[in-house]
């Protein structure tokens, strides 16, 4: 680390399994970790309580508090991953649930993700882990041969994007998350598809802005592999063009060591290393505990 902080404070950027990779890597090696989580999603449970009861997605929220708390293995952080069958509330799960109650009796999403992090342990001294924005918020997405495609999920399976923006437009995040970023020492970005988690998060304007003008190392972590659909073909060349082509810049590009992603002409520090695992349901994912490593490696 250096001699200016040898706990650094990191702000993790981003949505899905990839940030709460980064998440669990940070809590090894930061002194404060701010979790920033798009709030995009229109699938699954999320879907159906945005729809229902027009607040932001809590899917990725319950997932990152769990995996910023430390509890994914805990009873607590399992009973909010169970999903009930047979009932009411059949396909929902209960974290998702939780938020979405926490949020009707306070009237506030932001206070409901806060109190849900209490409830695991998570003290504002560690960390926090909030939304993008607390309005809710879908992506839309142009191709490059003109086609608009509207929703999260329908443009996770889009081929050929070329623009990803908000809508409403103008949304702004809670206060002190700018703030958070101009004050880290390190922004990692990722992993996590570079349009509907990544760039769902960063495009937020005050956030957007503040990432373009923070002093901080932005690291951007690239997938292991391109996504079906959403980024296929890419090498990290272009997932670092596509990040640029929104005006989010990384300072830093880390990547796996090994893995099938061919470079390109990145334009930036390339930094490669084993950030991987076996993973029974994806085949591979990022390891944490090598994550955390890397990531203070290049902090240093």
């Amino acid at each position: 680390m250096s001699a200016r902080t040898v706990r650094p404070r990191v702000v993790a950027l981003g949505g899905g399994r990839g940030l709460t990779a980064t998440l669990r890597a940070a809590r090894r090696y930061a002194g404060h970790t701010t979790a920033i989580v798009a709030t995009a999603d229109d699938s699954g449970s999320t879907g159906r309580l945005r729809s229902a009861l027009r607040i932001p997605a809590p899917g990725d929220l319950r997932r990152c508090l769990a995996a910023l708390a430390g509890v994914e293995e805990e009873p607590l952080g399992q009973a909010l991953e169970h999903r009930f069958a047979g009932t009411d509330v059949a396909g929902h799960a209960l974290g998702n649930l939780l938020l979405a109650g926490l949020t009707a009796v306070t009237g506030d999403f932001l206070a409901a993700t806060d109190r849900t992090a209490a409830l695991l342990g998570l003290t504002p001294d560690r960390g926090r882990v909030a939304p993008a924005t607390v309005e809710p918020v879908d992506l839309s997405a142009v191709t490059v041969d003109g086609t608009r495609v509207t929703g999260q999920y329908a443009i996770s399976k889009t081929s050929g994007l070329h623009r990803v923006a908000l809508d409403p437009p103008g949304v702004k995040p809670p206060d002190g998350l700018a703030r958070a970023i101009h004050e880290a020492d390190q922004v990692v970005l990722g992993p996590g598809s570079v349009y509907t988690s990544v760039l769902a998060a960063a495009l937020v304007d005050d956030l957007h802005a503040a990432l373009a003008t923070t002093r901080a190392q932005r690291v951007y972590v690239c997938n292991l592999e391109p996504e079906v659909a959403e980024t296929q073909g890419y090498d990290i060349a272009a997932h670092v063009e596509a990040l640029r082509a929104h005006g989010v810049a990384p300072d830093v590009v880390l990547a796996h060591d090994g893995g099938s992603l061919p470079a390109g002409d990145v334009g930036v520090r390339l930094v490669r290393a084993d950030l991987a695992r076996p993973d029974p349901r994806y085949g591979t994912a990022h390891d944490s505990a090598k994550l955390a490593a890397a990531l203070a490696a290049v902090l240093a």
